[in-house]
């Protein structure tokens, strides 16, 4: 259904592309990921130019660009979500999860207004962690306290209504209706993905939603209206795909990170129907 590419190849750079677990696109097309020593790096809008910006000293995990380029971290090793200045290299916690501290702080998902919420995935094989969500000054706290199987990637609804949230032991997406008083409704599981562990999603301009899955690698493609589910691109080889977790759309042009090499991949023929 489509074909990819690598796009930037990091594995022999200095700075080395640091199995980039996270992918973002920058206002000004630039595509931006982290590595895990806490590493933020800038990938030129072409492709060429691999530049670190900024450090946690951490392990990155979601990223998430905000109103006005402003650049979300989410940090495995702090237990926390940072802020990062994209063009000083500023680095400053924005939050470590208020009341409820994080246990493992995995994505953030901004809203146009500057909410922010991020995904805990609590420990591996023990369903809890939530969904949190904070005002752009950092404060607030969980949001949904509804235990997930691993709360990974999020993705605001197109219309704003709801978050969807990848729960990579379910294994499957689920939906958090958003309130009127912006409260969280209960999780409804929209899709069943077995056979798979997926982890990051993104809504493509198609209106549907993409999955990456870290087991196998493969990128999938969701019709949240009839069910479907297809399969864009996939390689039994993990070579060009291996382990990709996050996504991120720049126009119709679809990044996935990798966090199994040193690259991201560009799928760059990708069929919208």
């Amino acid at each position: 259904m489509a074909r990819g590419r690598v796009f930037h190849d990091g594995t022999l750079t200095r700075p080395q592309l640091d199995h980039p677990e996270c992918v973002a696109v920058h206002p000004d097309g630039s595509v931006w990921c982290g590595g895990e020593h806490g590493q933020i790096f800038r990938i030129s809008a072409d492709g060429t130019r691999l530049d670190e910006v900024a450090s946690t000293d951490g392990f990155v995990l979601g990223i998430a660009f905000g109103p006005a380029g402003r650049l979300y971290a989410c940090d495995l090793a702090h237990r926390a979500v940072f802020t990062v200045d994209t063009a000083s290299g500023g680095v400053a916690k924005f939050t470590d999860g208020g009341a409820r501290p994080f246990v493992t702080p995995n994505f953030a998902a901004v809203a146009a207004d500057g909410t922010v919420y991020v995904s805990d995935s609590n420990q591996q094989g023990e369903p809890g962690g939530g969904v949190y969500r904070f005002a752009p000054d950092g404060s607030g706290g969980l949001w949904s306290a509804a235990p997930l199987n691993f709360a990974n990637g999020l993705a605001l609804a197109p219309d704003g209504s709801a978050v969807y949230v990848v729960e990579s032991f379910l294994p499957g997406v689920s939906r958090i209706p958003i309130g009127p008083d912006g409260a969280a409704g209960s999780p409804e599981p929209v899709v069943s993905l077995p056979g798979t562990v997926p982890d990051g999603i993104a809504f493509g301009p198609d209106g549907r939603l993409y999955v990456g899955c870290y087991e196998p690698s493969q990128v999938l493609r969701v019709d949240l209206a009839g069910g479907s589910v297809e399969t864009v691109l996939a390689d039994p080889t993990a070579h060009l795909l291996c382990h990709p977790t996050n996504l991120a759309f720049r126009g119709t042009e679809l990044f996935t990170s990798n966090l199994g090499r040193w690259h991201v991949t560009l799928i760059d023929q990708l069929e919208i129907p």
